[in-house]
C-alpha cells in the first residue's frame, strides 16, 4: 500500500498533529513500509498456533502467605470517631 501526501495530511488531522511539508515524504515512506509488513504477515497461516498468554514460558515467582504485621485493630479503632461491634460507623449518604 503506498501512501501519497493528501493521506499522510489526512492522517495528521485526524492525530491532531502538526507535520511540516519537508518531513510528509518520509512519514509517507515509513507509513508504506509499516503497511507492507502488516500485508506481509496477515498472509501468515496461523491456524494451527496456540494463543499465548505471554511470548516467553514464565512461571510467576511466588512468596509464602504468611501474615508479616500484628494486629492493631484496636489501637485504630480506639481513636475512630465512631465504632460498634468492632466496625467503623460513618453517616449514612444513601437513602
Amino acid at each position: 500500500m503506498q501512501f501519497d501526501k493528501s493521506d499522510i495530511d489526512k492522517v495528521a488531522w485526524l492525530a491532531r498533529l502538526s507535520i511540516s511539508a519537508n518531513d510528509v515524504s518520509g512519514y509517507a515512506h515509513d507509513m508504506s513500509n509499516i503497511f507492507s509488513l502488516v500485508e506481509q504477515m496477515d498472509q501468515v497461516n496461523t491456524g494451527n498456533i496456540e494463543p499465548l498468554a505471554h511470548p516467553l514460558e514464565l512461571s510467576a515467582r511466588l512468596r509464602q502467605d504468611q501474615v508479616t504485621e500484628t494486629s492493631q485493630r484496636e489501637k485504630f479503632q480506639s481513636i475512630a470517631p465512631s465504632v460498634s461491634n468492632g466496625y467503623y460507623l460513618v453517616p449514612r449518604v444513601i437513602e
